[in-house]
Formats: structure tokens, sequence, C-alpha cells
């Protein structure tokens, strides 16, 4: 087992990651990461519409460079790889056509982002998800969003592709069927030219497209004619049958394999979601809550069948058998907004300044390119520096963190941020403060979902960018919280947890539970709430839930 690797890819919102993992001890002798270079450019996208779309060139060219990265790198050889698993933001569906070639891939929709992959982050399908949601309660039939929370969101599968045929008929017309993110890259891997053949992921169909096995898996044409004929004649070149990730898909093509410099007998198994693979590299645990915590959060969550039974949580994103552990039943939650709210503070301060300098004639090119540089790379820090120096609760700023809409519990998209009790001594780094301690709140008010329907938390990991870059988040968090937070050792939490399915499927490991065992990599931090923070914490924390209330009410 010592001479036996396997890849863990990890497609994020802003770059693919990779990693090689020994399946013996977990050591990783090489990663690489490649960013998108069409999404960093702002192409098909635009913010002000909430329209964010990529081109699957991003994906499969980062594909390419990454696995052969990591192989000049290691000086591992192609026949001690055995395995790749692909794991992926979602709900981020695209169209393909009957060989499931991405219709972005074809010269009429090169440059047509309705043809394009939907990222997780579009809310362009807010009046279709509330379509769902009313025809859902009042057909008089199953109501198909039991499962994922009672609410169906503008971010998941169905909504999205309403949306895309009903913007565009030529993309309709052309659209033989539609693949999540990672069952296209699954796909493509194992040289799949039949989308009919595909073994889909249990997870994605589960968590986001209303699969459920008690219903015989998508839901019936005659629900969804009532939205479009399209989708009940798309049920068709869709799924029935849906698949963990400790399964194999297949094995790598020819082409694939001679592009990577690898073996064709290297396993493929099936796709998955990033916070799910990410709650796995994390070391996830019955009654332990994994924050995966990077632009957005996914809040993830195993239980037994039996503890939980015939148990619906509402206002969730969806309760799964085996989208995370075979064999256990998954259950995810989280915010749209995390790391791209402080993020989206640091665009409102720079952006003025930045092209300022960029306009500046008295700067000298290079001038330019290192102040931009150094600005990029200091704002955050320097503004969590003044903010840990800031007494909790002096300024009292409340804000929201629904800049993205919200997630859970109880998605809708359609809400905004919202900051109030601003004076003239509101400066940057008591806003920013504010906006570390909203996406907390909203953190909590997850916490506190779970255990009102039961759901018992004893322990919480974090996992990710923010988890392992930022002390005042983690320190806020932990405070807010009420509890000490464990910090994953890894940088690549979802990559490493993809890796250990891979040797599921490849045969190395039997059990997801036991690849865990072998090559989790442990803990390297805790955050402990600070006791004197803790309750003027629960006081602002009923305010932020008094504001949400005024502004969802108006």
């Amino acid at each position: 087992m010592s001479n036996q690797f396997v890849i863990g890819l990890d497609y994020g919102s802003d770059s693919v990651r990779v990693v090689l993992v020994n399946t013996a001890d977990g050591s990783c002798p090489a990663s690489h990461v490649y960013w998108y270079p069409r999404w960093k450019a702002g192409k098909y996208c635009d913010a002000v519409s909430n329209r964010f779309r990529q081109h699957p060139l991003d994906h499969l060219e980062g594909l390419e460079e990454t696995i052969k990265a990591v192989l000049s790198n290691s000086g591992v050889s192609k026949d001690q790889v055995k395995a790749i698993c692909v794991d992926t933001t979602g709900s981020s569906p695209m169209p393909v056509d009957e060989n499931g070639v991405s219709l972005a891939m074809k010269p009429e929709f090169a440059e047509n982002p309705n043809a394009m992959m939907v990222l997780w982050k579009d809310h362009t399908a807010i009046d279709e998800a509330e379509e769902i949601n009313h025809v859902s309660r009042t057909w008089g039939g199953e109501d198909f969003t039991k499962y994922e929370g009672g609410i169906y969101s503008s971010e998941w599968f169905w909504a999205k592709i309403l949306h895309v045929i009903r913007e565009d008929k030529a993309v309709k017309k052309a659209a033989y069927s539609w693949m999540e993110h990672c069952d296209f890259i699954t796909s493509q891997l194992i040289g799949c030219k039949d989308p009919l053949a595909l073994k889909r992921s249990r997870c994605a169909a589960g968590h986001k497209a209303l699969w459920h096995e008690s219903w015989g898996g998508l839901p019936p044409k005659e629900f969804l004619e009532k939205f479009d004929p399209y989708l009940a004649a798309l049920k068709d070149r869709l799924y029935t049958d849906t698949y963990t990730s400790d399964q194999a898909a297949g094995k790598l093509s020819k082409e694939w394999a001679e592009k990577l410099g690898l073996s064709e007998e290297t396993v493929i198994a099936v796709g998955t979601f990033d916070a799910h693979a990410g709650a796995v590299g994390g070391e996830i645990t019955e009654n332990t809550l994994i924050k995966v915590m990077g632009t957005s959060t996914c809040d993830i969550m195993v239980t037994n069948k039996e503890k939980l039974g015939d148990k619906l949580i509402p206002g969730i994103c969806g309760q799964v058998d085996g989208s995370v552990i075979p064999g256990t039943i998954g259950l995810e939650a989280g915010q749209s907004g995390f790391g791209d709210v402080l993020a989206w503070f640091k665009s409102l301060i720079l952006k003025p300044s930045l092209e300022l300098i960029q306009g500046s004639a008295t700067l000298s090119e290079d001038h330019k390119k290192q102040l931009t540089a150094e600005l990029e790379d200091q704002l955050i820090v320097k503004l969590s520096e003044e903010a840990m120096q800031i007494p909790v609760g002096e300024s009292n700023i409340i804000a929201l963190d629904w800049i993205n809409g919200r997630r859970t519990p109880d998605a809708n998209q359609a809400l905004k941020g919202a900051i109030r009790n601003l004076n003239m001594g509101s400066d940057g780094a008591r806003v920013f403060k504010a906006l570390v301690e909203a996406i907390s709140f909203g953190s909590k008010s997850i916490v506190e979902r779970f255990r009102q329907e039961g759901v018992q938390i004893d322990a919480v990991i974090g996992l990710g960018g923010v988890a392992k870059k930022s002390t005042l988040v983690m320190q806020t968090l932990a405070d807010v919280l009420n509890m000490p937070i464990k910090v994953a050792t890894s940088d690549q939490a979802p990559a490493l947890g993809a890796a250990m399915y891979a040797a599921v499927a490849a045969g190395i490991h039997p059990t997801t539970e036991a690849a865990i065992q072998a090559m989790s990599s442990g803990f390297d931090k805790t955050y402990h709430p600070i006791a004197a923070n803790v309750p003027v914490y629960e006081k602002l924390y009923r305010e932020y839930l008094e504001f949400g209330k005024e502004i969802e009410g108006n």
C-alpha cells in the first residue's frame, strides 16, 4: 500500500486544486493549484444581475495542468497512481449534447453564457425557485422538496435549468441533457459518450435535484411538466439510479491517459461536491459539525438512519443517504456568503484606489503593479489586525451576512445584506469587524436550527482557506458559538477527502471510514471561546436576529 497513490481533484469557485496522496499514511508528495483565467477576467458574468457562469475550458485546462504538475514534481510513476476522484462546487449544472459534450465547446455557443456551467452562486433563477416551491406545496401530490429542507433554492439544479431554457431557446433546443460539474469532469475522464450511461453523483442528485429513492429517483413527469414540457422530456435523458463516491464510475480513457501521462487502469470514482468531500477530509464523525469555510460555507453532519428515522429537518440543504459517508445520512446546511462577504468589502474599499493608481501619470508601470499587489495582499490583514484591537460590542454596529442571499436556515436568495448603527466613528476596521460578526451569527443560526430539530452537536471542525488564514474570523466564531473549534491540518481538505474516496473506489481501503483512519492529517489548532466575549455576543446575536426580521419583513 505504501507505493500506491491516489489523486483528489478539487474544483472551487476560483481555482482547481490537485493533491497526490499516499494511501498508506495520507502524506502528500505534491499538490498544484490552477486559477481559472476566463473566470479571473470576469468573462460570462454579470455580478449586478447575479449571473455567474464558467467556461468548461477553464476546468479542462486546469485538469491537465494540475495533474501533469503533481506527477512531474513528485516523481511518482503512472503505474503507482491507482485512482482519481473529482469534487466540485454545486449545484453547478451545464447543458450537454447527446454525446455528453458541453454546448460551450461548440462554435455556435462558444461565447454564450447560457451554454456555460451555471456556478453555484448564480442567483438568476430566484423566480423559478419560488415557482418550484409554490407548485411543490400546492399541486396536490408529494412535496418533492421535503428532503431538501422544504425550500428549493435558486442555487440548485432544476431552478437553474428552468431559467436558462426560458431565457435561451437555442440552448433549450440543443441541450440533450444536463450534467452537474462533478459528473461532467468524471465523464470526460472516463471518455463517456452517452450521458444516460454515466454513473451520476448521489450527493449532487440528492441535495440539489430532488432525487430520492422513495419516489423512484427524480420527480415524476406530471410534476415537472407543470413548469415546462422540456423538463418532463428531460427526465428521460438524465438518470434514475445514483451512486456514492466510494464506487468506481469507470477507468481513465485512452485519450486522457495519454494527455495526463497516466495508466488506462487508473480508476475514476463517482464525483461528489466539495463540501462533502471536505467533511471526509476533515475526519467527520457523528455529532460533529464540519464547517467548510471559503467564499461560502457548507456545514456538514452525518447521522445514522435509525436515529434520524422519518424526521425531516426544515430549512437545510438536504438529508441524503450516502452523500458523505456511505451507509449514513448526510445533512447539509450553509451560508451563501462567508469569505465572499469580506471580499465584497475589500473590493468596495480598494476598487476606486486601484483605478486611480492605474490611471496615475506619476507612477511607473512597475510601481503600479507593485502597489496594486501590496494593497491586494495586505488590506484584509491590516483590517483584521485593527479589528482585533476593538473591544467586542464597542461600536454596536450590526450587519447581516446576506449579500449573496440566505442559503440556510430557510433559503431566500432574494434577501440582501444590510448594516445599521453607523456613525462618524464607523471606520473601515469597525465595519469589517461587524461583517465578521455577521458571518459568525449566520453560522450560529444554523447550529441553533440543528439543535432545535434534535440534532446533537458535540464538536465543531473548521476547514478551508478562511479557517486556515483568519485568526479574527475563527476566534469570533468560537466566541459566538461558545464552543471550541478545531482546524484541520490539511490545506486542501476537500481534495484530501476526494482522494480518500478514490482509495476506496480502487479497492485499496475497504470503506470510507477505513480510508479516513489511514489517510487523515489531523488538526493543527484549536480556538477556544473567550469567556468575557460570550455574553456580549449573545446579546449582539439577538439584535442580529431582530434586525434580520425587520429586513426580511420589508
